[in-house]
Protein backbone atom coordinates (compact mmCIF):
# COMPACT_ATOMS: atom_id res chain seq x y z
CA UNK A 1 0.00 0.00 0.00
CA UNK A 2 1.32 3.58 -0.95
CA UNK A 3 -0.09 6.90 -1.92
CA UNK A 4 -0.17 10.15 -1.06
CA UNK A 5 -3.48 10.79 1.26
CA UNK A 6 -5.56 13.48 0.07
CA UNK A 7 -5.87 15.54 3.32
CA UNK A 8 -2.96 17.37 4.20
CA UNK A 9 -0.75 15.72 6.86
CA UNK A 10 -0.49 16.83 9.77
CA UNK A 11 2.91 17.99 10.61
CA UNK A 12 3.72 17.06 13.81
CA UNK A 13 7.55 17.41 14.90
CA UNK A 14 9.36 15.54 17.85
CA UNK A 15 9.60 17.16 20.89
CA UNK A 16 13.29 16.46 21.49
CA UNK A 17 13.97 18.73 18.35
CA UNK A 18 15.47 21.89 20.04
CA UNK A 19 13.29 24.22 20.32
CA UNK A 20 14.63 26.98 18.40
CA UNK A 21 14.57 24.57 15.24
CA UNK A 22 11.40 22.95 16.07
CA UNK A 23 9.52 26.15 16.11
CA UNK A 24 11.00 27.06 12.41
CA UNK A 25 10.43 24.16 11.07
CA UNK A 26 7.06 23.52 13.21
CA UNK A 27 6.27 26.83 11.30
CA UNK A 28 7.30 26.01 7.88
CA UNK A 29 5.42 22.75 7.92
CA UNK A 30 2.10 24.52 9.23
CA UNK A 31 2.49 27.07 6.16
CA UNK A 32 3.18 24.32 3.74
CA UNK A 33 1.94 25.33 0.52
CA UNK A 34 1.83 21.67 -0.98
CA UNK A 35 2.37 18.36 1.43
CA UNK A 36 2.32 14.50 0.74
CA UNK A 37 2.82 11.58 2.44
CA UNK A 38 3.58 7.90 1.06
CA UNK A 39 3.63 4.65 2.89
CA UNK A 40 5.54 1.48 1.21
CA UNK A 41 5.15 -2.45 1.70
CA UNK A 42 7.42 -3.82 4.54
CA UNK A 43 10.45 -4.99 3.55
CA UNK A 44 12.85 -7.48 5.23
CA UNK A 45 16.50 -5.71 5.55
CA UNK A 46 19.02 -5.55 8.39
CA UNK A 47 17.76 -2.89 10.20
CA UNK A 48 21.74 -1.80 10.96
CA UNK A 49 22.22 -1.80 7.22
CA UNK A 50 18.98 0.16 6.87
CA UNK A 51 19.66 3.05 9.29
CA UNK A 52 23.44 3.22 8.05
CA UNK A 53 22.09 4.11 4.67
CA UNK A 54 19.74 6.63 6.00
CA UNK A 55 22.62 8.04 8.27
CA UNK A 56 24.65 8.27 5.39
CA UNK A 57 22.92 9.91 2.40
CA UNK A 58 26.03 10.63 0.13
CA UNK A 59 27.17 7.25 0.39
CA UNK A 60 23.31 5.70 -0.14
CA UNK A 61 22.89 7.64 -3.20
CA UNK A 62 26.64 5.79 -4.20
CA UNK A 63 24.59 2.57 -3.56
CA UNK A 64 21.38 3.40 -5.45
CA UNK A 65 23.08 4.77 -8.44
CA UNK A 66 25.40 1.89 -8.82
CA UNK A 67 22.25 -0.43 -8.30
CA UNK A 68 20.60 1.68 -11.48
CA UNK A 69 17.87 2.50 -8.97
CA UNK A 70 17.65 5.69 -9.26
CA UNK A 71 19.40 9.18 -10.15
CA UNK A 72 19.77 10.86 -6.92
CA UNK A 73 23.01 12.35 -6.26
CA UNK A 74 24.03 13.83 -2.90
CA UNK A 75 27.60 15.41 -2.38
CA UNK A 76 29.06 17.50 0.40
CA UNK A 77 29.83 21.34 -0.87
CA UNK A 78 33.34 23.17 -0.49
CA UNK A 79 31.61 24.77 3.38
CA UNK A 80 30.94 20.63 4.13
CA UNK A 81 26.95 21.10 3.66
CA UNK A 82 24.89 18.30 1.78
CA UNK A 83 23.49 18.80 -1.61
CA UNK A 84 21.23 17.11 -3.56
CA UNK A 85 19.77 16.60 -7.45
CA UNK A 86 17.32 14.24 -7.56
CA UNK A 87 18.14 14.12 -11.51
CA UNK A 88 14.40 15.28 -12.40
CA UNK A 89 14.13 19.04 -12.00
CA UNK A 90 15.13 19.57 -8.15
CA UNK A 91 18.48 21.01 -7.20
CA UNK A 92 18.88 21.94 -3.28
CA UNK A 93 20.74 22.34 -0.24
CA UNK A 94 19.43 19.90 2.66
CA UNK A 95 20.68 18.87 6.51
CA UNK A 96 19.26 16.15 9.07
CA UNK A 97 18.27 18.10 11.79
CA UNK A 98 16.86 15.37 14.09
CA UNK A 99 17.74 11.43 13.90
CA UNK A 100 16.56 9.06 16.40
CA UNK A 101 15.09 5.15 16.33
CA UNK A 102 12.25 5.15 13.99
CA UNK A 103 12.73 8.74 12.81
CA UNK A 104 14.67 11.08 10.62
CA UNK A 105 13.71 14.69 10.09
CA UNK A 106 15.61 16.87 7.17
CA UNK A 107 15.23 20.66 6.46
CA UNK A 108 15.93 21.76 2.76
CA UNK A 109 15.57 24.47 0.53
CA UNK A 110 15.88 24.74 -3.27
CA UNK A 111 14.33 25.14 -6.46
CA UNK A 112 12.51 22.61 -9.23
CA UNK A 113 12.64 23.38 -13.01
CA UNK A 114 10.13 21.95 -14.43
CA UNK A 115 10.65 23.29 -18.43
CA UNK A 116 7.17 24.58 -18.20
CA UNK A 117 6.96 27.20 -15.53
CA UNK A 118 9.33 29.63 -14.07
CA UNK A 119 12.18 27.89 -11.62
CA UNK A 120 9.68 27.05 -8.47
CA UNK A 121 11.78 27.97 -5.45
CA UNK A 122 10.79 26.64 -1.77
CA UNK A 123 11.74 25.12 1.38
CA UNK A 124 10.80 21.70 2.25
CA UNK A 125 10.55 19.62 5.73
CA UNK A 126 10.99 16.13 5.33
CA UNK A 127 10.04 13.57 7.81
CA UNK A 128 10.92 9.72 7.13
CA UNK A 129 9.25 7.60 10.06
CA UNK A 130 10.01 3.50 10.21
CA UNK A 131 8.95 0.96 12.35
CA UNK A 132 11.12 -2.42 13.38
CA UNK A 133 9.19 -5.94 13.34
CA UNK A 134 12.08 -8.36 14.27
CA UNK A 135 12.13 -11.46 12.16
CA UNK A 136 15.05 -13.93 11.95
CA UNK A 137 18.77 -13.78 11.30
CA UNK A 138 19.30 -10.25 12.40
CA UNK A 139 16.47 -9.10 9.97
CA UNK A 140 13.53 -7.03 10.50
CA UNK A 141 10.28 -5.98 8.80
CA UNK A 142 10.54 -2.70 7.88
CA UNK A 143 7.56 -0.36 7.82
CA UNK A 144 8.64 3.22 5.62
CA UNK A 145 6.76 6.11 5.39
CA UNK A 146 7.84 9.82 3.95
CA UNK A 147 5.88 12.79 4.81
CA UNK A 148 6.64 16.10 3.04
CA UNK A 149 5.52 20.07 3.51
CA UNK A 150 6.61 22.10 0.88
CA UNK A 151 7.00 26.20 1.36
CA UNK A 152 6.19 27.49 -1.99
CA UNK A 153 8.24 31.13 -3.06
CA UNK A 154 5.81 33.29 -2.74
CA UNK A 155 6.83 35.36 -5.76
CA UNK A 156 6.92 32.40 -7.66
CA UNK A 157 3.27 31.24 -7.00
CA UNK A 158 1.95 34.73 -7.23
CA UNK A 159 4.02 34.75 -10.97
CA UNK A 160 2.90 31.23 -12.05
CA UNK A 161 -0.88 31.17 -9.98
CA UNK A 162 -2.53 28.08 -9.63
CA UNK A 163 -0.57 25.59 -12.27
CA UNK A 164 2.67 26.13 -10.04
CA UNK A 165 0.72 24.69 -7.18
CA UNK A 166 -0.68 21.69 -8.64
CA UNK A 167 2.99 21.05 -10.17
CA UNK A 168 5.12 21.31 -7.23
CA UNK A 169 1.71 19.10 -5.68
CA UNK A 170 2.39 16.39 -8.24
CA UNK A 171 6.05 16.54 -7.58
CA UNK A 172 6.36 16.29 -3.83
CA UNK A 173 4.00 13.21 -4.10
CA UNK A 174 6.07 11.57 -6.51
CA UNK A 175 9.28 11.66 -4.87
CA UNK A 176 7.26 10.90 -1.63
CA UNK A 177 6.44 7.51 -3.72
CA UNK A 178 9.71 7.09 -5.01
CA UNK A 179 11.82 7.27 -1.81
CA UNK A 180 9.80 4.87 -0.31
CA UNK A 181 10.03 2.26 -2.55
CA UNK A 182 14.01 3.24 -3.03
CA UNK A 183 14.35 1.97 0.48
CA UNK A 184 12.98 -1.59 -0.29
CA UNK A 185 14.80 -1.43 -3.69
CA UNK A 186 17.99 -0.94 -2.18
CA UNK A 187 17.15 -2.98 0.81
CA UNK A 188 15.88 -6.20 -1.28
CA UNK A 189 19.48 -5.91 -3.96
CA UNK A 190 21.78 -5.67 -0.77
CA UNK A 191 20.13 -8.57 1.07
CA UNK A 192 19.65 -11.02 -1.89
CA UNK A 193 23.93 -10.18 -2.84
CA UNK A 194 25.47 -8.00 -0.58
CA UNK A 195 28.76 -9.12 -1.85
CA UNK A 196 27.83 -7.49 -5.82
CA UNK A 197 25.96 -4.44 -4.35
CA UNK A 198 29.51 -3.81 -2.30
CA UNK A 199 31.83 -4.73 -5.18
CA UNK A 200 29.46 -2.20 -7.32
CA UNK A 201 29.70 0.92 -5.73
CA UNK A 202 33.28 0.58 -4.57
CA UNK A 203 33.95 0.85 -8.57
CA UNK A 204 32.41 4.07 -8.50
CA UNK A 205 34.74 7.40 -8.73
CA UNK A 206 34.44 9.39 -5.58
CA UNK A 207 32.90 6.91 -2.58
CA UNK A 208 33.76 8.01 0.46
CA UNK A 209 36.54 5.32 1.52
CA UNK A 210 35.78 5.38 5.46
CA UNK A 211 31.77 4.87 4.66
CA UNK A 212 32.63 2.02 1.78
CA UNK A 213 34.80 0.50 4.50
CA UNK A 214 32.18 0.50 7.30
CA UNK A 215 29.26 -0.95 4.79
CA UNK A 216 31.75 -3.64 3.89
CA UNK A 217 32.24 -4.68 7.75
CA UNK A 218 28.33 -4.53 8.17
CA UNK A 219 27.56 -6.55 5.32
CA UNK A 220 30.56 -8.92 7.21
CA UNK A 221 32.46 -9.54 3.94
CA UNK A 222 36.14 -9.91 3.79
Amino acid sequence: MSGALAAKPSPILPAQIPAGERTRLQELADAASVSARAAGEPFVARPDVFEFLLDHPEFATHVTRALKLARYRIWRGPEGGLWLDDGWGVVGQFSVVYSAAGTRVAYAHGQYQSGLLPSIRGQAVVVIEYGLSPTADQRSLISAAVTGFVKLDSRIVALAGMLAGSVATAKAEKEAKRLVKLFAKASRAIEENPAHVHEAVRQRPDVPPNELEEFRRLLGLR
